[in-house]
C-alpha cells in the first residue's frame, strides 16, 4: 500500500471520499490508549533492522485478542471468499527491537476503517497497545510515532462527503501512547453544479 505524505492527505482523501461510505457505528466503541496486556499469540522477535523474522497472522492475533470487539470479530471474513479486510504493517513505534505490528481492519464493500490497533513484542509474545474502535479509522507509523486519522461528519454531511478530518499522533512513553498532538483539517465548501 501506498502512503500518502501528510501534505497531500487532505487532497487525496477528499478524491477517495465518492467512494467511500460510511455503514455505520459500532456502540460502545472508542478509542482505547494503554499499556501492556496479555495475548495468546506469540511470534519470534525480528532482527534489529525491524524486518521481521517471521510474519504475523494478523487474523489469528485480532480474533484471540479480549481487548478486541465481539462486533470487530464477528465481521473479520474474508471478502469474497478470499483475502480478509486488514492492511498490517511492521515499524517501530514503541522503540523495541523487535518490529511493532499496525493493523487496520475495514470493511469489505468500501474501505471504511473499522478498528486499528498496535503489537508490541513482550516477554515473547505480541500483545495489544493500542486499540480505537471508532470508525472511520486509520493508523499509520509516521516519523517514529503513531498517527491516527479520522474523517469528521458535521450533521448535515451526506456520508459519501465528510466536512474534514482530525490527525492525532500518539508517542511512546515507555510504558504506553500518549497523545503529543491533534490537528483538525476542513475540506472546505463544495461548489454546486
Amino acid at each position: 500500500m501506498r502512503r500518502i505524505g501528510p501534505a497531500n492527505y487532505a487532497l487525496a482523501a477528499a478524491a477517495l471520499v465518492p467512494l467511500v461510505m460510511l455503514t455505520g457505528c459500532a456502540e460502545g466503541g472508542g478509542v482505547r490508549v494503554e499499556g501492556p496486556a496479555s495475548t495468546s499469540v506469540a511470534s519470534p522477535p525480528a532482527s534489529p533492522s525491524q524486518e521481521p523474522a517471521v510474519k504475523v497472522d494478523p487474523i489469528q492475533l485480532l480474533t484471540h485478542d479480549p481487548k478486541v470487539g465481539s462486533e470487530i470479530k464477528s465481521d473479520l471474513k474474508p471478502c469474497d471468499g478470499h483475502e480478509y479486510p486488514v492492511d498490517t504493517s511492521y515499524g517501530n513505534v514503541t522503540r523495541d527491537t523487535a518490529p511493532d505490528v499496525v493493523i487496520n481492519v475495514s470493511t469489505c464493500a468500501d474501505g471504511v476503517g473499522l478498528g486499528s490497533y498496535v503489537y508490541r513484542m513482550e516477554n515473547g509474545q505480541y500483545v495489544d497497545v493500542f486499540g480505537d474502535e471508532q470508525p472511520p479509522v486509520y493508523i499509520d507509523m509516521n516519523n517514529g510515532d503513531l498517527q491516527l486519522t479520522r474523517q469528521v461528519y458535521a450533521a448535515d454531511d451526506p456520508v459519501c462527503c465528510p466536512s474534514g478530518e482530525d490527525v492525532i499522533t500518539y508517542h511512546w512513553d515507555g510504558t504506553r501512547f500518549t497523545e503529543t498532538s491533534r490537528t483538525h483539517s476542513d475540506y472546505g465548501t463544495k461548489a454546486n453544479g
